[in-house]
C-alpha cells in the first residue's frame, strides 16, 4: 500500500537534491539526503569521533494522521564509517510541520565528512495504534515474569 506524503522544501534548500527515494523495489526505507544551506554546501559537515550533529534535509513534511515517519540509520554508513542515528528510530509525528533534521553521531575512530546530497538516513512510514492505559491492581503472570535486562541469557 502506498501512502502519499506532502513535501515542502525549505526556502534555503537546494532543489537539485533528490526527495526521499527507495533504492530498490523491495526497500523498506526511503533514502533521505543531507541538504545544506548554500554557505555549507561546498564543505559539507565533518563529524569528529563521538561527536553528534543535527544534519538538515531541507524538507518539511505532512504525515497523514495515523502514521509516523521513523528515521533509521543506513547500514552501510554504520558498518563502514561508524555513523548512526543517536535516537534511532527517530520518530516524526503526524502533527509536526517543522524542518526535518537527522540527529547523527560518529561512533568510529576517524572524522567523517558528510557531503551535500549524501544519503544519511532512511525513512520508514509506519501505521500507529494508540493505546489506552488502564490502571489495575496487579498484572497477570508471564513466562519471563519480572526478569530484567539480560534475564533471558545470551544463547
Amino acid at each position: 500500500m502506498n501512502v502519499r506524503i506532502a513535501v515542502v522544501r525549505a526556502d534555503w534548500a537546494d532543489a537539485s537534491v533528490a526527495l526521499p527515494t527507495y533504492a530498490t523495489q523491495g526497500a523498506a526505507g526511503a533514502d533521505v539526503r543531507a541538504n545544506f544551506p548554500a554557505e555549507h554546501r561546498e564543505q559539507g559537515h565533518t563529524l569528529a569521533p563521538m561527536s553528534r550533529a543535527v544534519l538538515p534535509t531541507g524538507l518539511r513534511i505532512a504525515i497523514p494522521e495515523g502514521y509516523e515517519l521513523q528515521l533509521r540509520p543506513r547500514s552501510g554508513l554504520a558498518f563502514k564509517q561508524g555513523l548512526t542515528l543517536i535516537n534511532t528510530p527517530g520518530t516524526i509525528d503526524s502533527d509536526y510541520r517543522g524542518d526535518v533534521g537527522v540527529l547523527m553521531i560518529n561512533l568510529g575512530d576517524e572524522p567523517v565528512t558528510i557531503a551535500h546530497g549524501d544519503r544519511i538516513a532512511q525513512a520508514v512510514f509506519a501505521p500507529l495504534h494508540r493505546a489506552e492505559f488502564d490502571p489495575v491492581d496487579d498484572l497477570d503472570d508471564s513466562a519471563r515474569g519480572t526478569g530484567g535486562f539480560g534475564s533471558t541469557g545470551v544463547r
